[in-house]
C-alpha cells in the first residue's frame, strides 16, 4: 500500500525508502518533520502552478535539502547548502541515478535559499523551494489548501519550529560564518552573535586590488 499523506503519495521505490532511513538516523526530528513536510508542501504547489515534477527526484531533493547544517562535509569551506547538495548527489550516483538527476537534486538543494531564482528553474527545482518557503516563512498558507496543511502538519509536526529551526541553523553555521556572507542566513548569525559584523559587499569592492 502505498503512503498517502493529506492525498499526496509518498514514491514508493527503495531510494526513497533508503534516503528516508538515512536522513531520519543521521539527522533529528526536528529536520525530518521539517523536510518531509517540505517535500509535502512542494506537491501542492506543484499542483497549483500546473507544474510535472519527477516525484521521487522532488522527494529526495526535500529530504537531502538541510542534511548539509548537521552532517558538514567540509567543515568551514563551503555553505550547508552546498554540503547537503553534495550529500545528495553522492547517494544518488551511488544508488544508480543517472548524471541528469543528480544535477537536478543537486540545484534544488543548493539552490533553496537563493531567493528570485529557483521558482523559474525546472519543477524539481522550484518545487523545493517553494516548500522550504512555506514551512518555513509561510509563503502560500493563504492559497494553499488548509484541511491538506492541517493534515500534513498532524503527520509531521511542527513543534516549537521557529525558535528551534533559527537555533539548529545557527548550530550548523555559527562554526563557518563567512559561508552566509550574502546569503538569508547572514541575519542569524547578527541575530545569535549581536556583536558579530560581516564584511559587506561595499568594503569586498573598495577593498580590491584594482587602482581605481
Amino acid at each position: 500500500m502505498p503512503e498517502l499523506i493529506a492525498g499526496i503519495e509518498i514514491p514508493g521505490t527503495e531510494a526513497v525508502a533508503a534516503a528516508t532511513r538515512l536522513v531520519r538516523e543521521t539527522t533529528n526530528p526536528l529536520i525530518f518533520h521539517h523536510s518531509r513536510r517540505v517535500f509535502l508542501f512542494g506537491e501542492m504547489h506543484a499542483r497549483r502552478l500546473g507544474l510535472e515534477p519527477d516525484h521521487e527526484l522532488l522527494y529526495l531533493a526535500a529530504i537531502f535539502h538541510d542534511t548539509g547544517m548537521l552532517t558538514p562535509f567540509s567543515g568551514t569551506e563551503q555553505r550547508f547548502e552546498v554540503d547537503g547538495a553534495d550529500h545528495a548527489r553522492k547517494f544518488l550516483r551511488e544508488n544508480g541515478f543517472s548524471d541528469e538527476a543528480g544535477r537536478t537534486v543537486w540545484t534544488a538543494i543548493a539552490l533553496h535559499t537563493t531567493p528570485g531564482i529557483p521558482a523559474r528553474m525546472g519543477p524539481e527545482i522550484a518545487a523545493t523551494h517553494l516548500g522550504v518557503l512555506t514551512d518555513a516563512i509561510g509563503f502560500g498558507l493563504d492559497v494553499l489548501d488548509a484541511e491538506q496543511m492541517m493534515e500534513i502538519v498532524a503527520a509531521h509536526p511542527r513543534g516549537d519550529f521557529k525558535k528551534e529551526f533559527l537555533q539548529a541553523t545557527f548550530d550548523g553555521i555559527k562554526g563557518r560564518p563567512a559561508t552566509a556572507d550574502g546569503t538569508v542566513f547572514a541575519d542569524v548569525i547578527e541575530h545569535f552573535v549581536p556583536d558579530f559584523r560581516r564584511v559587506t559587499t561595499v568594503e569586498r569592492m573598495l577593498g580590491a586590488a584594482w587602482t581605481r
